[in-house]
């Protein structure tokens, strides 16, 4: 029996699913009497130092945790429940971890994007169990804006370089804890698991031993999702956003399945987008819901989930919160939540008053599960114009002279799947939704849709330029060679592709396998 500590934030369904795959029954904790009794114990988080420590003080755990610590049972923490150990974080100042490792959390202090995002590996200082039967060279995902600073080097089990060479595992007795994902880090961090579920004490060396980690690009498959005419939810893909051929959905294979096959041939994460409305269902009903719940069962990768993460009314009248719907989405199994076109009625609001009200779903969002929890779709479209001095927004020279020769173009916001232009660029959206708390922007662009023609490398640079925080490259994908150009003509973290996986017209094994000598990928053979 495997006992598990849930504090009420972030996807825990993907580490009990990850558990119960190993053959093991998880008991989540209930009260301080099952943390005492534990013989195992797994503390995973996502989310807010703050918000942790106070659920943890509110619930009476925080003594009853640190007698299970001071036991020496084996406990192993995740990403927060690394962080929990500690005596502080400059996450929430003036709050207390549980002081067990002495140190502190600090926040990256580095030119590269932050949240560190996506997968990366690890320099192993000390021989542990947890990597029997691993080579040592193994990728494992990453998904954090703060790191550990141990006193004391004796605890530091392995490190990783991100900008700076930072803790990203610790052991101390019979306690070990992780920056990375073991959950989200497919069979590398499965095998992790097991060692750490199984009885042993035998320690194998590892027989690679890395100098340094390099971050890898991550390639994202995105499923969109809809209702078709007869009511079954059904991957589609539309061309400049219109997703019917000869008057029906185009029907590209069902979600759940096609999200375990890209997860099989090696897909860095895995994103859903709702394009049909629920608004009338009760939460738990919503139809995305089971299909996240049947994907975290099988698909030990990232998943995010986008389309209604709003308030809204049901059917029975009862309301919603933003929040709410995005709580029963991380419980589903979702890692990451994606907001669209209400992330620009937001920013639209910020520019009127120049303050945040602190009530926009994505400042509560992020507030409670931290900023790398909130991904912006921005669906941008270009519109060229003679002269940076015609308009107000942010205006880029442009190598694709416009039709009526124009050298200059803006990226126009748009809302409603693309059929309404809004008086804002994409780049100022970027800007101001960095600000409220998003982590990460997924960057479509409607003139490439569906064309085949490769990313708009213009409005990636800009918007890389503008923000601090990643970037997913999205729309354009036609053949191995663009995700290539994307990478090396641009900063994107990540590239992202739909219709050309659907129709099999190009393989996420082609697309790593051309890059495996070019860029930093993942690869599922050291994986």
């Amino acid at each position: 029996m495997i006992t598990l500590l849930d504090y009420g934030a972030g996807n825990v369904r993907s580490v009990i699913n990850a558990i119960e795959s190993l053959g093991q029954e998880v008991k989540i904790v209930s009260g301080i009497d099952d943390l005492l009794s534990a013989e195992k114990l797994v503390f995973p988080g996502v989310g807010n130092f703050g918000s942790m420590m106070r659920i943890l003080n509110d619930n009476n755990y925080v003594d009853a945790l640190k007698d299970y610590l001071l036991s020496d049972k084996p406990f192993l923490g995740i990403c927060l429940g690394l962080h929990a150990l500690f005596e502080k974080s400059e996450e929430a100042p003036g709050t207390k971890g549980l002081g067990l490792i002495s140190g502190q959390v600090k926040k990256f202090d580095i030119d590269l994007s932050v949240p560190h995002i996506g997968w990366n590996g690890i320099n192993i200082k000390k021989p542990s169990r947890i990597f029997n039967g691993l080579r040592g060279d193994e990728k494992f995902y990453f998904v954090h804006s703060f790191h550990v600073v141990p006193d004391d080097d004796s605890v530091v089990l392995t490190t990783t370089n991100y900008g700076i060479e930072f803790v990203s595992g610790i052991q101390k007795g019979n306690i070990t804890a992780t920056q990375f994902h073991p959950e989200k880090s497919g069979t590398a961090g499965i095998k992790v698991l097991k060692n750490f579920l199984e009885p042993g004490s035998e320690k194998k060396a590892t027989t690679h031993v890395l100098k340094e980690t390099m971050l890898s690009k991550r390639i994202v498959a995105c499923l969109d999702v809809r209702s078709n005419d007869h009511g079954d939810l059904v991957v589609t893909k539309g061309d400049q956003y219109d997703v019917r051929e000869n008057g029906d959905v185009r029907n590209l294979g069902k979600p759940v399945e096609l999200a375990r096959t890209y997860y099989e041939q090696g897909a860095d994460e895995i994103t859903f987008l709702n394009i049909t409305g629920f608004r009338d269902f009760p939460l738990e009903d919503i139809p995305m819901m089971d299909v996240l719940k049947h994907t975290s069962k099988n698909v030990f990768v990232p998943l995010t989930i986008g389309g209604g993460i709003r308030d809204y009314t049901d059917k029975q009248g009862r309301k919603y919160t933003a929040l709410e719907v995005a709580t029963q989405y991380f419980r589903s199994g979702a890692d990451k939540i994606s907001i669209g076109g209400d992330a620009v009625l937001i920013a639209e609001a910020y520019l009127r008053t120049g303050k945040k009200t602190g009530n926009s779903s994505i400042e509560q969002i992020s507030k409670v599960y931290g900023a790398q929890a909130v991904v912006i779709s921005i669906d941008p479209r270009r519109v060229y114009v003679s002269s940076p001095d015609q308009i107000t927004h942010q205006v880029i020279k442009t190598e694709k002279i416009g039709p009526l020769g124009e050298e200059y173009c803006w990226y126009q916001c748009t809302i409603k799947g693309g059929r309404e232009g809004r008086d804002l660029d994409a780049l100022t959206l970027a800007q101001l939704c960095e600000k409220l708390g998003a982590g990460e922007i997924l960057l479509n662009c409607i003139d490439k849709d569906g064309t085949d023609s490769g990313y708009d490398l213009e409005l990636i640079n800009a918007v890389k330029n503008a923000v601090t925080i990643p970037v997913i490259a999205s729309s354009g994908a036609g053949c191995v060679e663009h995700f290539y150009e994307v990478f090396t003509k641009t900063q994107a973290e990540s590239a992202l592709a739909a219709g050309i996986f659907h129709r099999k017209e190009v393989s996420i094994p082609e697309v790593k396998n051309y890059l495996s000598d070019k860029v930093e990928t993942r690869l599922l053979k050291n994986n």
